[in-house]
């Protein structure tokens, strides 16, 4: 389902002209994030496969006892239009479908996108922004798991402006599909927000595109989504 009529996108337009309208200045956002980095770690380790509990690997792949989250598989690739024409690399099989989603708001009749500072393994500089809802492989619906701000997702409280299946990127992730939704809420509404996250127009977004490590793909991917220009 896609509702993107014609004024959404004039107030998105207004939202990425709107350099001065913004919550917070682009100065502030780098404050806000650079502060989080100071405290965040993430540590990686190497472990024998054997030792992980409730991970089964045989032949051809990896994959959880619960059959949920997501299995590795062993694949063998010809292209005849490469540098190589073949050969064999690991590559992720999603076992649940994900939810990747955007909350917006009107802050001085500006829509603003509400941004988290994700951890993730793999990222350059230990933190990235992200959208408001990154569950990429299903892990929402683990109840070991709180997935802040998940809620208005799950339960549609807000407008919804977009709402499609996209797939990821082919080379790592066999026939991968996340949900990408973006979702409005009132202007009254998340005054006081997780201090992970933070207000900034399309405008300040697309400026943060413009340089490496801080938007991540999914973000980028859901701007391209409803950004007019």
């Amino acid at each position: 389902m896609e509702i993107y009529n014609s004024e959404f996108k004039n107030q998105m337009l207004k939202s990425i002209l709107g350099k001065d309208s913004g919550l917070h200045t682009f100065e502030s956002i780098i404050s806000w994030f650079t502060n989080l980095k100071m405290y965040a770690s993430l540590e990686v380790r190497d472990c024998n496969i054997n030792d992980l509990k409730e991970w089964n690997f045989d032949n051809i792949s990896i994959s959880h006892d619960s059959g949920k989250y997501f299995e590795v598989l062993g694949v063998k690739c010809r292209v005849g239009n490469r540098e190589m024409s073949e050969w064999y690399q690991p590559i992720i099989r999603q076992r649940e479908e994900g939810i990747t989603g955007f909350i917006i708001k009107k802050i001085n009749g500006i829509y603003h996108l509400l941004v988290q500072a994700k951890l993730e393994a793999g990222n350059f500089d230990v933190l990235e922004m992200a959208p408001t809802v990154q569950c990429i492989t299903g892990s929402y619906s683990n109840p070991e798991f709180t997935v802040t701000y998940l809620d208005y997702f799950l339960k549609k409280k807000g407008i919804i402006h977009f709402d499609t299946l996209q797939s990821e990127e082919g080379g790592r992730f066999y026939q991968e599909q996340n949900q990408n939704i973006i979702l409005e809420v009132d202007e009254n509404e998340l005054i006081d927000i997780h201090p992970n996250f933070v207000w900034m127009t399309v405008s300040q977004a697309k400026a943060f595109i413009k340089f490496n490590n801080y938007f991540n793909i999914e973000a980028r991917s859901l701007l391209a989504c409803i950004t007019p220009v």
